[in-house]
């Protein structure tokens, strides 16, 4: 049987320090080793895989392709050996559990889940924020056992619902009257914003990112206030918001939705929360 090289949990510890610190005396600080034990501990892993993973200057530590490459199978690894640490010696004898949701849906599941974790306490619940397609891309890697995410219908999920989307502008500053018009989106790859970019362009509009913003309360009251056009879930609406739609010559978008994922493994307890979510946020089996 072919044998690989083991990485050391320790070497990958400080290889991620670096990465996210962008600085081997940073990065020293925070494992609590010094700058020159770091300097070895990458150095030792580079000869292990016979390739360069960082670009070092005088001012600043890059990460070459292969760096990149390594970087998110090092955050995995370490997960998985917590989880596995957890799971066997500490108080997790449930095990772990993680769920991956956007951003506007943690608020209101709070109560739902602080009841799940009270009902479960030897169970880890990590929760997890963030885009749409970053949460499943993570679910895809098996980084999440259970994934709420807003999605164009391009994967079967378990149960969906649709998900009804509005043009916002300002009532009292609008900008789709300014010439390039500017709009609100979330960063490049996010979601609703090749949609809303392609609907201007087809109306013949010239446009520019006037906010950008991760957050979606954050769009919402950009669009609000007058900083730009946005594309957003209909729950999105706030006072100072002005419709757009047919009069601007901006048509419906309804080929969204609410989507859940897991897996045909998944334990009981996350499909117990899965029946849960389902319920809460009103979704229908596929």
């Amino acid at each position: 049987m072919t044998r690989y090289p083991m990485f050391s949990p320790q070497l990958l510890i400080s290889f991620v320090a670096v990465c996210e610190t962008s600085s081997f005396t940073r990065a020293a600080d925070r494992v609590s080793l010094s700058q020159s034990t770091i300097s070895q501990q990458i150095r030792r892993l580079e000869e292990l895989l016979g390739k360069a993973l960082l670009e070092r200057t005088s001012h600043e530590v890059r990460l070459t392709e292969e760096g990149i490459k390594l970087l998110s199978y090092a955050r995995r690894i370490i997960a998985l050996n917590e989880e596995a640490h957890d799971a066997l010696t500490g108080p997790w004898r449930d095990g772990v559990l993680r769920l991956g949701m956007p951003e506007d849906l943690t608020v209101p599941t709070i109560d739902l889940l602080a009841e799940f974790k009270r009902e479960h306490p030897h169970l880890r619940l990590d929760v997890s924020s963030g885009l749409s397609r970053e949460l499943h891309r993570a679910y895809l890697l098996e980084e999440l056992d259970l994934v709420l995410v807003k999605q164009v219908r391009v994967h079967l999920p378990r149960a969906a619902r649709a998900e009804p989307l509005l043009w916002f502008d300002s009532e009292k500053y609008p900008a789709i009257e300014q010439s390039p018009v500017p709009i609100a989106v979330f960063p490049v790859n996010g979601l609703y914003r090749e949609e809303l970019c392609e609907t201007l362009e087809g109306l013949g509009l010239r446009w520019r990112v006037g906010y950008s913003s991760g957050g979606l309360a954050a769009l919402a009251a950009a669009s609000a206030a007058g900083l730009g056009v946005s594309l957003l879930p209909a729950t999105c609406r706030l006072q100072g918001h002005r419709v757009l739609g047919t009069t601007e010559g901006l048509p419906p978008i309804e080929n969204f939705e609410l989507a859940l994922f897991y897996r045909d493994t998944a334990s009981p307890l996350a499909l117990d929360l899965a029946e849960r979510l389902i319920s809460f946020c009103g979704l229908k089996r596929g």
